[in-house]
């Protein structure tokens, strides 16, 4: 069987390249820069203009969603067009947690285009509706440190979060496995923490007072766009967070994701160690 693998040079699609590696698979690389690969084959596949020809002979596509906010559900479904073009058979698509039902309506609504795209495709398809990774809160622990702050809008609203590492095992496992063909999954860590829990954690291990400074939606996009985040992308990021508190955005109990990896999904706590490290 032959995977491959979208944004093949981003932080997930790497992990999931080497947890499809780690399994006996020799996936391909899907990249805008193809040379960047090393390791695996590497193909040429831009969201923005997707060549069919770069999936030939690709039975399984693990399509990661893009990171570009100004026309993500538009780049997936020409990616979408072309996996139908190339005769791909089934299409794993990194989605979100809920779906329909996420209050998460800026970040949802461009996996819902791309789900409703899937199922309109005729293709086989397997929707992995990804929580939060661990790393989206410890990628800036420096400047929380820096300032003895971690600042949200979450309130005291749980998260369960997973390492993407772990997500990365799970799209390994169901992109290997025709059983999951037309299965939605669920997916987030099987332990949850509030962000203040989070902080208190990062002080622990740190050695050093931080606090969590919950913020109005609205204050913290604009922190964010202090940052140097886009405004669309601050806006989005900042309702993300908020409706993880009021609404439990972020927040599920299936345990979903360890059953499908075999294993207990990363703690927070060993997250920040690595971060930290």
């Amino acid at each position: 069987m032959t995977i491959a693998v979208t944004a093949a040079t981003g932080q997930l699609g790497q992990l999931v390249l080497a947890a499809l590696k780690a399994r006996g698979a020799a996936p391909v690389a899907l990249a805008r820069s193809p040379d960047k690969v090393s390791g695996y084959e590497a193909r040429a596949f831009d969201y923005n203009a997707p060549n069919a020809a770069a999936l030939a002979g690709v039975e399984v596509l693990v399509l990661i969603s893009s990171n570009d906010f100004s026309d993500r559900a538009g780049q997936h479904k020409r990616a979408i067009a072309a996996a139908k073009e190339a005769g791909v058979t089934r299409v794993v698509y990194t989605s979100v947690l809920k779906g329909d039902a996420s209050p998460l309506t800026l970040l949802a609504a461009d996996h819902m285009a791309t789900e409703a795209a899937l199922k309109e495709s005729g293709l086989q398809y397997t929707l992995l509706r990804n929580g939060w990774y661990s790393e989206n809160l410890t990628g800036a622990l420096g400047a929380a440190l820096e300032h003895g702050a971690v600042i949200g809008a979450a309130g005291n609203g749980k998260l369960a979060t997973a390492a993407r590492a772990d997500f990365a095992e799970a799209a390994a496992v169901v992109a290997l496995d025709a059983d999951h063909a037309g299965k939605t999954y669920e997916l987030a860590g099987d332990s949850a923490f509030t962000m203040t829990e989070f902080a208190a954690e990062v002080s622990k291990q740190a050695g050093k007072p931080v606090a969590f400074v919950n913020m109005s939606e609205a204050d913290y996009a604009k922190a964010l766009e202090g940052f140097g985040l886009p405004a669309a992308f601050a806006e989005t990021l900042a309702q993300s967070d908020e409706r993880a508190g009021s609404a439990a955005g972020l927040f599920d109990d299936s345990k979903t994701l360890s059953r499908l990896i075999g294993r207990p999904t990363t703690p927070i706590a060993e997250t920040i160690r690595a971060a930290l490290a």
